[in-house]
């Protein structure tokens, strides 16, 4: 249950066009839900905004219809994340609305009411085609949270004029996002680019001495421009969540 569907019920009320006790009834369903195999936080929303999001892996495509049922039979929408094409088979034949992503390995089903639109846009960068998998685990999370998402891909430090060619979309961005592997260096040129926040995003693309990731992921840290934030290895999703907590602030 959503904060501003709990202000219209409460509008309702206070005019008379809703029951005291009809509100009373709606929200009277229990904030947690207890399937045995997992316990549902279904006021995720009304705290946070968002509804809790499933982490497929390490689940059944069974225990992930289960509890995306139960979320979207309350009306909020569901967004489930690393899932596999077994996953996003059973949820296509479950969830008719499905929006699945092969690349992102995510599925998303709205729920009955619009979220709250975030302000401006939010830039989400690759530095190579390879990143793609996590940059669009970001943009999926970012479109799920009533954000609008800017795609800039393969631009990496390899090849400068790329990004510097995508200075006015970056400029123009509320927050950017910057997934990068290999050597990690991306967040930090267009870190010195723009006044707005960077979310660094390492991946675990690269040689050998990358160590999956690790390599990026310190230097990202070790970012010589001011006010990069990095997240873990291979965390679209997390960053995407930072990213709309910035753009949706005012709410």
């Amino acid at each position: 249950m959503r904060r501003d569907r709990v202000r219209s019920l409460l509008e309702s009320v206070a005019d008379g066009s809703v029951a005291v006790d009809a509100a009373l009834n709606s929200l009277a369903l229990e904030p947690v839900e207890s399937l045995g195999f997992a316990t549902i936080d279904h006021h995720r929303a009304l705290r946070q905004g968002f509804p809790e999001v499933i982490y497929g892996e390490g689940k059944t495509p069974e225990q992930i219809r289960e509890i995306a049922t139960h979320i979207v039979a309350r009306g909020d929408g569901v967004l489930v994340t690393r899932i596999s094409e077994d996953v996003a088979e059973t949820l296509r034949r479950s969830f008719p609305g499905v929006e699945l992503n092969a690349v992102a390995r995510t599925a998303h089903v709205a729920g009955r009411e619009p979220v709250l639109r975030g302000t401006g846009t939010v830039a989400v960068v690759t530095a190579g085609t390879s990143d793609l998998p996590v940059a669009e685990e970001a943009s999926v999370t970012l479109a799920a949270l009533g954000d609008c998402v800017a795609r800039i891909t393969d631009v990496g430090v390899a090849g400068i004029h790329r990004v510097l060619a995508k200075r006015s979309e970056l400029l123009g961005a509320s927050v950017v996002i910057v997934v990068a592997g290999m050597d990690g260096a991306l967040p930090s040129v267009i870190g010195g680019l723009v006044r707005v926040p960077v979310i660094a995003v390492p991946t675990s693309v690269g040689y050998g001495a990358s160590f999956k990731g690790l390599a990026a992921l310190l230097t990202m840290l070790n970012s010589c421009a001011a006010g990069v934030t990095v997240v873990n290895i291979d965390n679209g999703f997390g960053a995407a969540v930072a990213a709309s907590r910035i753009t949706h602030s005012g709410d």
